[in-house]
């Protein structure tokens, strides 16, 4: 029942890339320079494109990889319960 919550080189990569778009965008956003931001929010989209084309390459988590949506249900209930119980003790 081991998943890998996309810990997949198509996944960090577009993550990465994303981050250092935000990075840019946000201090050109302090500094003031329109022509910065809109560079960082290509970067931002760049980001998405490379990790979805590393996806379709074989570098991503498959579908069939993932949780059943049976399996998704049962650790979302089980999530729950035991955030139950965490919060029925505090109290």
């Amino acid at each position: 029942m081991a998943h890998s919550h996309g810990h997949t080189p198509a996944a960090w990569t577009g993550s990465i890339i994303a981050f250092v778009g935000f990075c840019v965008a946000s201090a050109f956003t302090v500094m003031a320079q329109p022509a910065g931001v809109i560079a960082g929010l290509v970067i931002i989209g760049a980001g998405a494109v490379i990790g979805g084309i590393m996806r379709a390459a074989g570098l991503g988590q498959s579908k069939s990889s993932g949780l059943t949506a049976e399996q998704a249900r049962a650790h979302k209930l089980a999530h729950q319960q035991a955030h139950q119980t965490r919060t029925e003790a505090h109290s």
